[in-house]
């Protein structure tokens, strides 16, 4: 009886204290985070705060570090010179180095004329090589219309020209000159004999006008010799030279017809080897011709002796 009376106090009741106990123990053992574990979570969540935690904290890091380490003078100056030896040992490796320099498309004086104004000690490392600057330097020299600068395969600058043709000669107070087609200066040209097939032009505004002057130099080609050039008149019109100081005068506009008619009538009649001075075109309707003095007085001494026949 006293075993049972014994475990009686240690039976159910006991058990419900053991079962309360328990409970509490669990309720402290509560899962759920905390209010900081939540909030660091909901930031990881973010993309911006794991980037920056990726990439801007050891960027930051490593740029402090760097800022540390070259806040000395000596290291930087290290750095510096370490970065210079480096460069200078990829540049002036042999495959990138340019031996000489070729002309292409140039007569001899141009290209002499370049290799004068492109003063390029060879060898010379293609890195120091500035090619726009030499292409402009080139294509200022009144000679060239274009000019093309490259690299070429075993160390060759070569330069490709464009060069500008001789159309005619331009006289002026300066000097004799060379000009092409277009009117642009070219250079000087020191005889005229130089250039006997090209025609000569003088008088203002004579540059501006080479495709006509050479297509009437073209229609005056059966005078042969005789021509000696062509003058702008004003800047307007054209007069044709002739030896023994005749000239035609050409109008403004339909010249080229003009002086095919004066070639016509040369042929037919001998006119310009006649004591002539000018063959006035300038009106297609009444063409005049003026003769010189000598001429003149020729003719009134035989009108005159002709009246006294009489």
């Amino acid at each position: 009886m006293q075993q049972v009376g014994a475990a009686g106090p240690r039976g159910p009741q006991g058990q419900g204290a053991r079962v309360l106990n328990r409970s509490t123990k669990r309720r402290k053992a509560d899962p759920a985070p905390s209010r900081w574990s939540y909030r660091f979570q909901r930031l990881m969540l973010t993309p911006l705060f794991r980037f920056s935690l990726r990439v801007g904290v050891p960027f930051a890091l490593t740029f402090s570090l760097g800022m540390v380490y070259l806040s000395d003078e000596g290291r930087r100056t290290e750095l510096q010179d370490v970065v210079a030896q480096m460069r200078s040992n990829i540049e002036e490796r042999p495959e990138f180095m340019i031996q000489l320099m070729e002309v292409e498309g140039a007569s001899e004086d141009v290209a002499s004329a370049i290799h004068e104004i492109v003063p390029i000690k060879f060898p010379i490392s293609s890195f120091d090589l500035e090619l726009a600057s030499i292409q402009k330097t080139v294509s200022s020299l009144n000679p060239v219309r274009s000019a093309d600068v490259r690299l070429q395969p075993g160390g060759v600058l070569e330069v490709v020209i464009d060069e500008r043709e001789t159309a005619a000669l331009w006289r002026t107070h300066d000097g004799l000159f060379r000009i092409d087609a277009e009117g642009v200066y070219i250079g000087l040209a020191h005889a005229r004999s130089d250039f006997p097939e090209l025609p000569v032009l003088a008088g203002e505004g004579a540059d501006t006008a080479v495709v006509e002057a050479k297509n009437l130099m073209k229609i005056a080609a059966p005078l042969g010799s005789r021509v000696v050039g062509l003058v702008r008149m004003g800047a307007r019109r054209w007069d044709l030279v002739l030896d023994r100081e005749q000239r035609v005068m050409l109008p403004a506009k339909g010249a080229a017809r003009a002086l095919e008619r004066v070639i016509a009538l040369d042929q037919m009649q001998d006119v310009l080897e006649r004591d002539l001075a000018r063959v006035d075109m300038r009106l297609s309707q009444r063409p005049t011709i003026r003769m010189n003095e000598n001429a003149v007085k020729e003719l009134w001494r035989i009108k005159t002796t002709a009246v006294e026949n009489r």
